[in-house]
């Protein structure tokens, strides 16, 4: 029950993130600022409160190309979201998002070596439709920034397979400065050079906690896998979806429409058959 409850704080962590950034940039903050501030903060906390402890144990690493590699996809994945949520609801970029559990099964095949059956290229399959009709793209209201939430939701599963490999060779604080040292030293230049500073209190809120909120998260998530096996936590993820739903709702006054809710469904269906067909395959051996 520890690990469930930390697992699902860990997600709204995450979506205050997503509400932050897109408060943010409907404030008029560059979207690479938001970025920035992200990660600045998310390595400050990191370096704080882990380099006392750890000492240069903190900077080692046994794979710094893949540490490289990692912190790259996780930059360029936020990128993508915080220019698509200025554009998109909330309800709708997740639902995007949510196609990485596909991704990560489809990409694990030539990526780590794994066996996907023609059940889970079904599934596959069927959550990429529920993106289909959550997004409409034969309808008027189809927008370009879906492509950008596409892109995130791409490099995101990109992330995760990079850090599946780290598993083990790397702490978990080691991987956490690296991807946010990396990206605020490479976003630095573009963010630095047109700053703007909130405009009103909320924005202000925003500004300041988004970074806590990113380091909060993959704290939580970390702390919850010591006490619960990854594969009681996976179907947990998917609270995410109400999380944002409510954000988008009542902050945003964006409720989501019939055609997202459906497609939503359809993807959280296919991605929670595939953690369950993937669960009866390791159990068996």
């Amino acid at each position: 029950m520890k690990g469930v409850a930390l697992v699902m704080l860990s997600y709204l962590a995450f979506t205050c993130i997503d509400t932050s950034a897109k408060w943010l940039v409907l404030g008029g903050l560059p979207a690479l600022q938001v970025v920035f501030v992200r990660y600045a903060g998310h390595c400050a906390l990191v370096t704080a409160l882990s380099l006392p402890r750890m000492g240069r144990d903190l900077f080692h690493t046994e794979a710094w190309r893949a540490e490289v590699l990692r912190g790259l996809f996780l930059l360029l994945s936020t990128v993508l979201n915080f220019n698509a949520v200025k554009y998109l609801p909330l309800t709708l970029t997740m639902t995007i998002f949510f196609t990485g559990p596909l991704w990560v099964c489809a990409l694990s095949i030539p990526l780590l070596g794994e066996k996907v059956g023609p059940r889970r290229w079904a599934a596959i399959f069927i959550g990429f439709l529920g993106v289909v009709v959550a997004t409409r793209p034969w309808s008027a209201d189809f927008h370009w920034a879906i492509f950008l939430a596409m892109g995130a939701a791409l490099s995101a599963s990109f992330y995760f397979i990079i850090t599946r490999k780290l598993a083990g060779i790397d702490s978990t604080a080691t991987q956490q400065f690296y991807s946010s040292a990396l990206a605020t030293a490479l976003i630095a230049p573009f963010a630095l050079g047109n700053w703007t500073w909130p405009a009103e209190t909320w924005g202000w809120v925003a500004f300041c906690l988004i970074g806590f909120f990113g380091w909060a998260g993959h704290q939580m998530i970390t702390i919850a896998h010591r006490y619960a096996p990854a594969s009681t936590l996976a179907p947990f993820s998917y609270i995410q979806i109400v999380f944002m739903t409510a954000s988008s709702w009542i902050i945003f006054a964006q409720p989501p429409d019939q055609w997202v809710a459906f497609g939503a469904l359809i993807v959280l269906a296919s991605g929670l058959y595939i953690w369950m067909r993937e669960r009866s395959i390791t159990l068996k051996k």
